[in-house]
């Protein structure tokens, strides 16, 4: 499994780079960044460093809205270099930033951006987005206030997505399920059908879990959510050793035990070798899935299923702009965001991806509604969205959040521990790493 860098080492780097940055947190609370007369009036091109984190058919279509970028006007030249995952891209901003050595503006995901925020890091995009006259109505409303505090703008969404159920649609009809499951128990319930096997060598397994570095726990968040329970409150309360979360913990060490589930190095290369009958995954996976499983097999995407309840949250990245950037720099690099999340950017992004469409308009125009009239899997996501939540913060806002929590279902689903004390331990692990957050929060009034 790919080494992660810890988030918690990672915060502490990037409070150093805020120290040499000289803004700390006050810097969240600068005046307007003002448009340089010389990006608007002589034409001049400004350089841009992006750095991003997408590889595969996802890094092809990121290519892309950068050249479509730099030939769309002549006042901007944006340069992307790729960094790796959203971990690594992270621990490199953290290490970039000491080094006074950052991009102008760079892709965040959902579990990192809080933490280069919480440090000064960020610019303040509330003036920009002013200055260029965008209407930030017309963003989906819950994926643009992900990245607001205290009426601030930090981080817009570009590649936001939910987890989407991905089934094969021949497995399930065999098995006596032709419409997409609905609940759990209905997976449960022809398990036994789905599953194939070579003597005591299962071939084809049911359901196929994601590990720690394929983010178990983002996906884990939503089972937990379906049984009643939570990762934590608002306030970093932690409440996952609790029954709701256990009972969810208890279903996943089930489909393992039982036989009917199995965690693959990589669930999703799985599904689309035949190896898995189903998946949870992202939505950001689906031109990659759709492309793979071409000419091999017909499968569809589902909302997930339910439990005791529905539940389903957000995920996926957004850009943001470094806080010690120049001023002229800023505002190109609000330039490429405001390109790349408009209609135009946003529309082409999503069809080449799979990633929502995170501008309303554009999800509701002709061009959208008639791709998805034809490729009706990209509409999934999209129908889905008005149901999702944001994530708990103890996913989202702790540091190493995601992989405290998934460490511990690692233990659940590969050794098959038992859940309640694997629970109580990480809660314990997660309550002494919120501590530094709660009082930075506090600090900030």
């Amino acid at each position: 499994m790919e080494k992660k860098l810890s988030r918690r080492t990672a915060m502490k780097g990037a409070a150093v780079g805020a120290a040499a940055l000289g803004s700390g947190v006050a810097s969240k609370r600068s005046t307007a960044v003002a448009a340089p007369a010389f990006v608007r009036q002589t034409g001049s091109k400004v350089p841009v460093l992006y750095w991003g984190s997408f590889a595969g058919e996802l890094g092809e279509a990121e290519r892309e809205i950068v050249r479509m970028f730099n030939e769309s006007q002549d006042e901007v030249e944006v340069e992307l270099q790729f960094q790796g995952t959203y971990e690594e891209t992270a621990q490199k901003l953290t290490v970039a930033l000491q080094g006074q050595q950052a991009p102008d503006v760079s892709l965040l995901s959902d579990v990192w951006w809080f933490q280069f925020y919480l440090n000064g890091i960020l610019a303040p995009l509330n003036d920009l987005i002013a200055d260029n006259e965008v209407d930030t109505a017309d963003y989906v409303e819950s994926l643009y206030n992900e990245g607001v505090r205290d009426g601030i703008s930090y981080w817009l969404p570009f590649a936001r997505s939910t987890p989407l159920f991905y089934y094969n649609v021949e497995a399930f009809a065999e098995a006596g399920l032709d419409e997409a499951p609905t609940n759990w128990s209905q997976i449960v319930e022809i398990a036994p059908d789905l599953v194939q096997r070579d003597g005591d060598t299962v071939t084809r397994s049911a359901f196929a879990h994601p590990r720690s570095g394929s983010y178990i726990a983002w996906l884990f968040q939503c089972v937990v959510w379906q049984h009643e329970g939570l990762y934590s409150d608002p306030d970093f309360t932690i409440r996952l050793n609790e029954p709701g979360a256990v009972a969810a913990g208890e279903f996943y060490r089930a489909s393992v035990v039982d036989g009917w589930a199995t965690t693959p190095e990589d669930n999703e290369l799985d599904f689309t070798n035949g190896l898995t009958a189903s998946v949870m995954a992202s939505t950001g996976s689906l031109r990659g899935i759709t492309d793979r499983a071409a000419g091999q097999f017909e499968f569809a995407t589902a909302f997930l299923p339910e439990a005791e309840t529905f539940g389903c949250c957000t995920g996926g990245a957004g850009l943001a702009i470094m806080a010690n950037a120049p001023a002229e720099r800023q505002e190109a690099a609000f330039k490429f965001i405001e390109y790349v999340t408009s209609i135009e950017g946003t529309t082409f992004w999503s069809q080449n991806t799979g990633y929502m469409p995170v501008r309303r308009s554009a999800a509701e125009s002709e061009e959208m509604q008639a791709f998805f009239a034809e490729n009706p899997n990209f509409r999934t996501a999209v129908e889905q969205l008005p149901l999702t939540r944001p994530q708990d913060a103890a996913r989202v806002f702790i540091p190493g959040g995601d992989q405290i929590i998934g460490g511990g279902l690692e233990r659940i689903v590969i050794n098959q521990e038992e859940v309640q004390p694997v629970f109580d331990e990480v809660a314990q692990t997660l309550r002494d790493e919120a501590q530094p957050i709660v009082e930075a929060l506090a600090a900030l009034g």
